[in-house]
C-alpha cells in the first residue's frame, strides 16, 4: 500500500499500518495475498481523493479494485492467495514458526520482489480505473465493507477506502472483505508489537473466530453466499434484502 499510496502523492502510515494484520493472506490465514489487500485500500483513498465521499466513490472503489485483482492475476498467473504464491501452509498456526521457517527459506525476497513488480502496475490500474470512466453508483447500501465502516464510525476516507473489499476483495470471491476490513480498522489502531508475527492468537484471532461463527465456519465469500456476484448491483441487491447483516453486526460491535 505504502508504494501505490506514495506515487499518488498521498502518503497514508497510519493506515499503511492497519494493512500489517493482513499479511500471510489475511493475519496468516493464507488467503488473499496481503499486497492485493493494500492495494486496495489505496484505490479506495485514491477515489476518495477524486470524488470524495458518497455512493459514486464507494463505485469507484471497487471498480477500481476489480482492475486491481485482474493486473495482480497477470503477474501471478492466475494464483491469488497467499499459500499458492508462497507455497506455505500458514493457516490454523497458533504460533511465529511457519513465518519462521519462511524466513529461512528466503521467501521475503521473493515477496520484495513481487512487491516491485506489482506497485507499478497497481498503480497503473487505479490510475486508469479512476481516470477514463465516469460510474453510475446503484442504489445503496453498495458495498458490504463501506455498510460495516460506518457502523464502526470510522472517518467518510475509510468509509470509501475499505469499499473495494466488498465481496472478497472487488466481488472476486474470496476471503471474506469484512473480515479484512474490521481487520485492518481496528489494526490501525493497534501497535506493531501488538500485531506481531502471532497473529492468530492475538486479539485478530477472537475476530476471526467471532465472524467465522456467524459464517457456519466458511471463510471465502463465494462460499458464504453461495455465488460469486456477477457485478456491483447483484451485490447491491444482495444487501437491500439483509444479505451479510450477520456478519456485519458480528464485526460491528468488535
Amino acid at each position: 500500500m505504502s508504494v501505490v499510496d506514495d506515487s499518488f502523492g498521498n502518503p497514508l502510515r497510519l493506515e499503511e499500518k492497519g494493512t500489517m494484520i493482513l499479511a500471510g493472506g489475511v493475519a496468516n490465514q493464507g488467503y488473499q495475498c496481503g499486497m492485493l489487500w493494500g492495494a486496495a485500500l489505496a484505490a479506495g483513498a485514491q477515489a476518495y481523493q477524486l470524488f470524495g465521499s458518497g455512493p459514486q466513490a464507494e463505485t469507484a472503489a471497487i471498480i477500481a479494485t476489480q482492475e486491481i485483482v485482474e493486473s495482480f492475476h497477470s503477474l501471478t498467473k492466475n494464483r491469488i492467495n497467499c499459500h499458492e504464491i508462497t507455497e506455505m501452509n500458514f493457516q490454523g498456526e497458533n504460533s511465529a514458526l511457519p513465518i519462521l521457517k519462511f524466513l529461512a527459506k528466503g521467501g521475503p525476497i521473493g515477496c520484495f520482489r513481487m512487491a516491485a513488480k506489482y506497485a507499478p502496475k497497481a498503480y497503473e490500474a487505479i490510475n486508469a480505473s479512476l481516470s477514463e470512466r465516469t460510474f453510475e453508483a446503484p442504489s445503496p447500501p453498495l458495498s458490504c465493507t463501506a455498510m460495516l465502516a460506518k457502523k464502526m464510525g470510522v472517518s467518510d476516507m475509510h468509509v470509501v477506502m475499505a469499499a473495494g473489499l466488498a465481496g472478497g476483495i472487488g466481488l472476486s470471491g474470496g476471503a471474506c472483505g469484512a473480515l479484512g476490513a474490521v481487520l485492518w480498522i481496528i489494526g490501525m489502531n493497534r501497535s506493531e508489537e501488538e500485531i506481531g508475527l502471532n497473529m492468530t492468537g492475538s486479539w485478530a484471532g477472537e475476530i476471526i473466530e467471532s465472524f467465522l461463527e456467524s459464517t457456519d465456519y466458511e471463510f471465502e465469500c463465494d462460499k458464504i453466499v453461495g455465488r460469486k456476484f456477477e457485478d456491483l448491483s447483484d451485490h447491491a441487491h444482495y444487501l437491500c434484502n439483509g444479505g451479510c447483516s450477520k456478519i456485519i453486526e458480528a464485526l460491528a460491535t468488535k
